[in-house]
């Protein structure tokens, strides 16, 4: 199986049972010494309410699991390309000491000690001497943190559902690496695009579009899933919105008849619809999308990755659905 077919068999194992992670409550502070309150308030402040540290380095993770750092890590490895991203976007890239296969941005992550990915080589792993593994919750083999745990190695895992999340686990993880000036300028920086993007959407009539994650079978994306909040920020309707699922399977008779104006096709050199399995959609020459020839392209390492380039996917979506409109992106940007 080729480096392409193997990324997208992990990516569709998970797509199918990926889950939204729940929100942890803020405990109350009643009477004495409220500093632990009001650290935690300041977690609910900057967007974090799910993972409110419970001391100034105890941390409490997407699984609902809480790790203690008694000192600033200094050997970090990444299991995920997203969080790579993440952690050279706040500037502590020289802390990395081992990536995925697939981490392949910044250019920097390229020179990195691969590991792996969702089943990575434990002893090329211990054998790096890290004291912070950060793990995907969607791709990673449960046993590998179990067996990472029993090495004492601290894991933190990670798991995005929407562009909140991401920006929570930026400042997380500059809190976590000693980061937080850099997190919050790359957060307030990111938040200002999305504000910009706003107020240009306004009055937009929305298009419907299909955003076609996997060919056979036919996976997209639904309510639940990041991705599918972006297709609603960059104005367009999902064709599967009424799914019950982050990551549903459609037939072909419901996308015909929900008749999408917009085809979206993730590609990318390790992930994404090859080109013949984008052509093939022709063959439906009754497809709004079909007739109008509006089957377009994104990197997949761009709207795939819950990472800080979430801004520049939406901001090409936008390019997207709405070619020529007051809400494409000025040309001097």
């Amino acid at each position: 199986m080729d480096q392409s077919r193997q990324y997208i068999s992990v990516l569709v194992a998970w797509l199918l049972v990926a889950v939204p992670v729940s929100a942890l409550a803020v405990a109350a502070c009643v009477g004495g010494d409220c500093s632990e309150m009001k650290r935690r308030q300041q977690g609910i402040l900057t967007g974090m309410p799910f993972m409110a540290h419970v001391s100034s380095r105890s941390f409490v993770d997407d699984a609902g699991r809480k790790i203690y750092l008694a000192k600033t890590p200094a050997r970090i490895v990444s299991l995920a390309p997203s969080v790579t991203e993440m952690v050279f976007a706040i500037g502590a890239g020289d802390q990395l000491v081992g990536v995925t296969e697939f981490c392949d941005f910044p250019p920097e992550a390229l020179k990195k000690q691969k590991v792996g990915y969702s089943n990575p080589n434990l002893e090329s792993l211990m054998s790096l001497q890290p004291d912070l593994v950060l793990a995907p919750k969607e791709f990673l083999k449960p046993d590998v943190i179990m067996k990472l745990e029993q090495l004492k190695v601290p894991v933190f895992v990670i798991a995005a559902t929407t562009v909140e999340d991401i920006f929570a686990h930026l400042h997380t993880l500059g809190r976590m690496l000693d980061r937080s000036v850099a997190a919050n300028d790359v957060t307030m920086t990111l938040r200002q695009r999305l504000a910009e993007m706003k107020s240009r959407m306004q009055g937009v009539p929305p298009v419907r579009v299909l955003y076609v994650l996997n060919n056979q079978p036919l996976i997209t994306v639904g309510p639940g899933s990041f991705i599918d909040q972006l297709i609603g920020m960059a104005g367009g309707t999902n064709v599967a919105s009424q799914s019950s699922t982050p990551y549903p399977r459609l037939s072909m008779e419901v996308v015909l008849q929900e008749d999408p104006e917009v085809l979206v096709f993730p590609v990318g050199k390790a992930e994404g619809i090859s080109a013949s399995e984008q052509q093939a959609w022709r063959q439906w020459p009754s497809m709004t999308a079909v007739k109008q020839g509006r089957l377009h392209q994104i990197p997949a390492d761009l709207l795939n990755r819950p990472g800080p380039r979430i801004v520049q996917a939406l901001e090409m979506l936008v390019d997207i659905l709405h070619p020529g409109s007051t809400a494409s992106r000025p040309t001097n940007r």
